[in-house]
């Protein structure tokens, strides 16, 4: 329908389930949608003991406005300085990307059976110039804020998940290997270790991450299996493209402004659930990919920290104690 820009699976108020699940309509004129009929839907239930359903009853739809989905990266936009800035080694959730545009460091990994070797998994769009297999530099801090080619580098892409323009995507993702492992620390900003990732989430779990542009920010998840269009101007010759399954965050201030792409949504407890990817224009609703997907196919899992040589032989030493 033309003004509709995804549809969803979400709660009647938003919040949680007390007036239970329902269809979220997401369009870039809520009025005008209204006058369509999208307001209401049919709720079906088969009789007992036959094929066809049967027409019981209709269910609000939340007509919800989104002023366009649109990649949250390659524009110049003043951020949180402590995120946008040099660092080293480079942790999860600051500024990273090529030449010319920034992005965020979305999370550290490493090979799932290789572990010694890391790995920065942000999106596509932001360590790959041009969606193709072509070399690509990863610098931090981005290009955006000041990062240059050679002095800045820290790596080049690995791999990716092509987008696909005539097609059904599932995720804007990708790897950049580092020159050394040294350069890459499996730690998030303000947050610091994380222990591991989930492969599943409810509407309305509470998430929090940090971004290049809007720092430390918290959001509540409004709709999951969320079939969406994203635009992503000229890049790699998009346009709109369309995404299926994907997860909307809320928040009333802005949680997904340019520069945001790549940050990564933490569940309370700390483990990795979400790669956001795109957003509104207000930047209030975050479009992002569950991880667990990216994971998979590229086999990494989220890196954790070395235990120095003392530590180590601190727990061998308390091994040999308790046998004893």
């Amino acid at each position: 329908m033309p003004g509709v820009m995804g549809i969803g699976v979400g709660y009647v108020n938003g919040k949680n389930n007390k007036k239970g699940a329902c269809v979220v309509l997401y369009t870039l004129d809520a009025s005008a949608a209204a006058k369509k009929g999208c307001p209401s839907c049919v709720a079906l239930k088969r009789k007992k003991g036959g094929k066809n359903p049967k027409i019981t009853s209709r269910v609000a739809v939340p007509v919800r406005t989104i002023t366009s989905g649109r990649c949250s990266s390659h524009q110049k936009l003043q951020s949180a300085a402590n995120y946008r800035r040099r660092i080293r080694p480079v942790v999860a959730g600051v500024s990273v990307g090529y030449p010319g545009a920034s992005g965020t460091a979305g999370l550290i990994v490493t090979g799932a059976i290789r572990r010694a070797q890391r790995f920065l998994l942000s999106n596509n769009h932001v360590l790959n110039r041009n969606n193709s297999a072509g070399y690509s530099e990863t610098i931090q801090p981005g290009g955006a804020d000041g990062g240059r080619s050679g002095r800045d580098r820290i790596g080049q892409l690995y791999r990716f998940v092509r987008l696909r323009k005539n097609a059904l995507n599932e995720m804007d993702a990708a790897l950049s290997i580092p020159t050394s492992n040294d350069l890459l620390a499996p730690r998030y900003a303000k947050i610091g270790t994380i222990p591991g990732y989930v492969r599943s989430y409810a509407i309305g779990s509470r998430m929090k991450k940090v971004g290049r542009t809007t720092g430390f920010v918290t959001g509540v998840v409004e709709s999951t299996h969320t079939d969406i269009k994203v635009d992503y101007g000229d890049y790699g010759g998009l346009g709109t493209i369309r995404f299926r399954n994907q997860t909307v965050i809320r928040s009333d201030t802005p949680i997904s402004l340019p520069g945001d792409s790549g940050s990564v949504w933490l569940t309370a407890n700390n483990y990795a659930a979400a790669v956001n990817f795109a957003g509104s224009a207000d930047g209030k609703l975050s479009i992002a990919f569950p991880i667990h997907r990216a994971m998979r196919a590229f086999g990494v899992r989220v890196a954790q920290p070395t235990a120095s040589l003392s530590k180590k032989r601190g727990k061998r030493r308390r091994r040999r104690n308790a046998r004893k």
